[in-house]
C-alpha cells in the first residue's frame, strides 16, 4: 500500500495507506495502530479502493492533543474523508475503530454507503464487563486477543528484541503515546453512550466476530445486532479479537459478499 499524508480543515495532519481500485472503503484501526503487514487491507484492495487512515497519537504527525473525546475522533473521521476528496464511502472499522465508525454512521446516517464492523467496541454489558487493558501486563494480552497467543505475541511485539534496551524503550514510548490516545475513550470502560444512538444508523450494517474473542465475547455481537435497526452477524472459527489479522481471508470474503 501506498502512504501520503493529507490535511483536515482544522489543520490536523494524518497519514493515510491506500490500495487498489474501485468503490472507497475507509478502513479505520484499533487501539493497536496499523501494522506494517494489512493482510486484511490487502486483500481488500483487489476489490476496492482502500483508505487507511492513522488516528491522531499514533502516527509520526502531531495532532492528538485536538482529539479530546468521541466527538472529536468522529468528526475527525468525517474531516479525513472530506480531505481525502471521496463522498458517501463504505465503513470499515475494527475493536475501538469499529466504535467511532458507528459514531460516525449515527451522525451522518446519509453519508456512507455500507458499515462493516469487526469486534467493535463502544457498547457495555454491566454484567459481561470487557476487561480493562489498561491494567494489564503486555503478557497478558495475547492470549486475551488472540485464537493463537504465540502468534500474537510475535504480531504484537514485531519482532522488537527486548533484550535490546533502546528497542525496548522505544517500543514502549511509542505504544504509551498511542494508549494515552485510545484512553480518551476506552479508559476507564469503553462505554460512551453509543448504545443511545445506533437507532440513528440507517445504513446496511455487517458485524464480524471471531469465536474465539475473549476480549469483546459474542455476547455482545447478539446486543450490536439487536440495537442496530439492520445488522447481519458473521461469526469466524479459529479467530479471536484480532480476527483481522488471524483470518484475513475469510473476513475479506464475508466483506465482499456483504458489499458486492
Amino acid at each position: 500500500m501506498q502512504e501520503r499524508t493529507i490535511e483536515t480543515r482544522r489543520g490536523i495532519k494524518c497519514q493515510v495507506r491506500e490500495a487498489g481500485e474501485g468503490r472507497p472503503l475507509v478502513s479505520f484501526h484499533g487501539a493497536g495502530g496499523l501494522l506494517e503487514a494489512e493482510p486484511l487491507l490487502e486483500r481488500l484492495s483487489e476489490r476496492y479502493r482502500v483508505y487507511a487512515p492513522v488516528w491522531p497519537g499514533y502516527g509520526e504527525e502531531p495532532g492528538e492533543d485536538l482529539i479530546e473525546d468521541m466527538l472529536d475522533f468522529a468528526l475527525h473521521g468525517w474531516d479525513v474523508i472530506e480531505a481525502l476528496g471521496i463522498e458517501t464511502p463504505h465503513l470499515l472499522g475494527h475493536s475501538m475503530g469499529g466504535m467511532i465508525a458507528a459514531e460516525m454512521a449515527c451522525l451522518a446516517p446519509h453519508s456512507l454507503g455500507r458499515l462493516a464492523l469487526i469486534s467493535p467496541a463502544g457498547v457495555w454489558l454491566d454484567d459481561n464487563p470487557i476487561p480493562d487493558l489498561f491494567a494489564m501486563l503486555p503478557f497478558e494480552l495475547a492470549p486475551l486477543l488472540f485464537h493463537d497467543p504465540e502468534a500474537g505475541v510475535k504480531l504484537l511485539t514485531g519482532g522488537v528484541d527486548f533484550s535490546n534496551m533502546d528497542a525496548l524503550q522505544d517500543f514502549m514510548i511509542r505504544n504509551s503515546r498511542r494508549l494515552g490516545t485510545a484512553g480518551k475513550i476506552l479508559f476507564p470502560i469503553p462505554n460512551r453512550r453509543l448504545s443511545k444512538r445506533l437507532y440513528r444508523q440507517t445504513a446496511k450494517t455487517l458485524l464480524i466476530w471471531g469465536e474465539s474473542d475473549k476480549f469483546i465475547p459474542a455476547l455482545y455481537a447478539e446486543r450490536w445486532q439487536a440495537l442496530l435497526p439492520d445488522a447481519d452477524l458473521v461469526t469466524i472459527a479459529e479467530a479471536g479479537h484480532m480476527i483481522p489479522y488471524e483470518q484475513p481471508d475469510a473476513v475479506a470474503e464475508a466483506i465482499a459478499n456483504f458489499l458486492g
